[in-house]
């Protein structure tokens, strides 16, 4: 069943305009992810978030940008980001920013959750924490590394001079190259294969002032950002199939996932994993195939990533193994996908 979340059009336009100043053609884009942008120009208007994923590995290509997503932030208007900018732009300082952040988040995206918890560098210090819940995210790092990008562009805005994270946790496996990633988050101090996606801000950032910020506009934006949170579809959990295919993506590290695996991480038994999974209609290896198969057909359009390279990240100990597989997939050798 497709996902219900969606994100506001101001966001999704905001990616294809970057893209455009990027060099890529922003209406050949539109017309590859299916999206009429004279249907969604209000400014409260939806799409849905599978739109978006589907917009990403497109943008990278016509970008000929590999970093395309950690770039974004230094190239979007963030007061163009629609209402929840307007929010934030009218709090007194940027832990008060911060906050309404946490709060409305999915008014501008569904799918991600962004949350504070302690910081224990310090007294009144925070991390500041992004988790992914939405079935539509199949591109999780281009999701993460963008939002982070987004939110430390806002910031700086926000206060008019640069805002650096003290830490960096980043849940996904260490890429050969992170120089794109200390640029992107001016900081050397970042970490990989993280339980979870978190930036960490101590109380003297937290109390930079909110440049220009009217207290008295403030509650107009806060009452109709109130109003669209209102009006969204409740969030659905993730079902247990879902939940099985995030374990996989987050295990899957250059070694097949084993089902004992997932179900110890889901405070399962393994048979019941089986049984539950088998009501549902799926079996472990089919959702692992569709993870690998899905991932696959996104790392072949990431043209510095040979096949062996992808072979070996998708837990294949022989790239003959996962040529045999890619093409039992989808009827195509990788190579041939590729072109």
């Amino acid at each position: 069943m497709p996902s219900p979340d969606t994100l506001a059009a101001s966001s999704l336009n905001l990616l294809l305009w970057a893209a455009g100043q990027r060099g890529a053609s922003v209406p050949a884009l539109c017309q590859a992810i299916g999206f009429d942008p004279t249907t969604a120009a209000g400014p409260d208007a939806r799409v849905p978030l599978a739109t978006i994923q589907r917009l990403w590995p497109l943008a990278i290509d016509a970008t000929r940008d590999p970093h395309f997503d950690l770039h974004i932030g230094g190239l979007v208007n963030f007061s163009a980001a629609g209402t929840l900018a307007y929010v934030l732009m009218h709090t007194p300082t940027l832990g008060a920013a911060i906050a309404q952040l946490c709060r409305y988040q999915d008014v501008a995206c569904q799918g991600v959750r962004t949350f504070q918890t302690p910081a224990a560098e310090g007294p009144g210090g925070i991390w500041l924490n992004l988790e992914l819940t939405s079935s539509a995210i199949v591109h999780p790092c281009y999701v993460l590394n963008s939002e982070l990008s987004i939110y430390l562009a806002a910031f700086g805005t926000l206060t008019g001079q640069p805002v650096v994270p003290g830490a960096v946790q980043l849940a996904y496996p260490r890429p050969a190259d992170i120089q794109a990633h200390e640029e992107a988050f001016g900081t050397a101090a970042l970490a990989f294969d993280a339980p979870v996606t978190r930036v960490s801000f101590d109380a003297a950032t937290l109390a930079l002032p909110v440049l220009h910020a009217n207290p008295a506009l403030f509650p107009l934006f806060e009452q109709h950002t109130a109003a669209l949170l209102a009006q969204l579809p409740a969030h659905q959990p993730p079902t247990l199939p879902e939940r099985v295919r995030g374990e996989i993506v987050r295990q899957l590290k250059g070694e097949a996932p084993t089902l004992a695996a997932v179900a110890d991480r889901l405070c399962l038994g393994v048979r019941t994993l089986q049984l539950k999974l088998k009501e549902a209609g799926h079996t472990y290896q089919q959702l692992l195939d569709h993870v690998r198969r899905d991932l696959a057909q996104s790392h072949l359009r990431e043209s510095q990533l040979s096949t062996t390279d992808i072979a070996f990240l998708l837990g294949y100990s022989e790239p003959s193994v996962f040529v045999r597989s890619f093409k039992k997939w989808t009827g195509q050798t990788p190579g041939a996908f590729r072109r």
